[in-house]
């Protein structure tokens, strides 16, 4: 694990609240360097959200105590108030237009693949990291971490053999009730694709997100697209995309905002998979006539980047796993499990 990728890799152990406050520790100097001047994070923890916040952070404690408790041990972590940091792991709740895109390309089959990239605040390029998350009442997991976020948002796979990748979709006429990120950070502790739905069947009233899951013991590939008290799923039986905005939610597609970039990258990679190329190529794409899968501009009109791409092969013998954080060349990391 060269010093040189810009992914790093934490390995975590221990109670809830430890592990927040070992991901708090990882991400605090980007945070502060970075996220506390920002737009996006004074509007966030800003008064006008403040009666959202503490509705949702009734309900994280009562409905899930220990992530609610992860969050604590985030915030002691980062040197925050633990207000700030919930907040701000509520943004797409609390706002349509964030700084979370992505890209998901789904293959099913006897190894069904579940392929993604995951694009945020530029800033953050160099800070993220993967989180390698050992505890005690749940699988052990791996997934890519944002500085100030609790796991749960990106790309993930545990030792259950659950895989999930999320992108944003950006409803509009959301009241939520619960964070989309704490239903996120619940699946990761599944043990089966039926319970992974279930956690996003019972608390559905969030901001929206589409889930791609799919697990070693059953390779199902499902297309989950879930918030403002909706849940759709969609089992997929041909290679499929998803950028970040609603394809089969109906109240998405009937009130959600679609930006360029996500309309332009949903064409392209339709248009890719019709010509056959691998999952690795299309997410590594910056050609097509619109703006391009793979991110890097400085002038990115949603003020994203990719900042990893990770391909999840779900075989009989486990997760057959490799994660990139470069638009070209071998993988950062790879392997088969845990």
């Amino acid at each position: 694990m060269s010093e040189s990728h810009e992914l790093g890799w934490r390995r975590i152990g221990g109670p809830p609240h430890e592990i927040g406050r070992a991901l708090g520790l990882a991400g605090r100097k980007a945070v502060h360097r970075h996220l506390l001047s920002s737009d996006y994070f004074r509007d966030i923890t800003g008064p006008a959200h403040a009666p959202a916040v503490a509705r949702m952070a009734q309900a994280t404690r009562a409905r899930f105590p220990a992530i609610w408790a992860e969050i604590e041990g985030l915030a002691q972590g980062l040197d925050l108030p633990v207000d700030q940091v919930f907040a701000w792991n509520c943004r797409g709740d609390l706002r349509a237009r964030v700084p979370d895109g992505c890209t998901t390309v789904m293959v099913p089959g006897d190894e069904p693949v579940l392929a993604h990239n995951e694009d945020g605040l530029p800033f953050f390029r160099g800070a993220c990291f993967i989180a390698e998350v050992a505890g005690a009442d749940a699988p052990a997991f791996r997934a890519f971490c944002y500085p100030g976020s609790i796991p749960g948002h990106t790309f993930a796979f545990n030792q259950a053999g659950l895989a999930q990748t999320v992108n944003n979709i950006r409803l509009t006429g959301v009241e939520p009730a619960i964070p989309r990120m704490v239903l996120g950070r619940a699946v990761i502790g599944a043990r089966s694709l039926d319970q992974a739905l279930a956690i996003l069947e019972t608390d559905a009233g969030s901001g929206g997100f589409h889930f791609a899951l799919s697990s070693t013991a059953d390779r199902r590939v499902l297309s989950v697209e879930f918030g403002r008290n909706e849940v759709s799923v969609v089992q997929v039986d041909a290679p499929t995309a998803h950028a970040n905005h609603a394809l089969h939610h109906q109240g998405g597609l009937a009130s959600q905002i679609v930006t360029d970039s996500s309309r332009d990258r949903q064409v392209r990679a339709d248009a890719l998979l019709a010509q056959g190329l691998d999952p690795l190529a299309i997410l590594r794409d910056e050609s097509g006539a619109g703006l391009p899968i793979r991110r890097d501009a400085a002038d990115d009109p949603d003020d994203e980047n990719t900042l990893g791409t990770a391909i999840l092969r779900l075989t009989s013998k486990g997760i057959r796993w490799s994660i990139h954080d470069r638009p070209a060349g071998p993988p950062a990391y790879s392997g088969t499990g845990f």
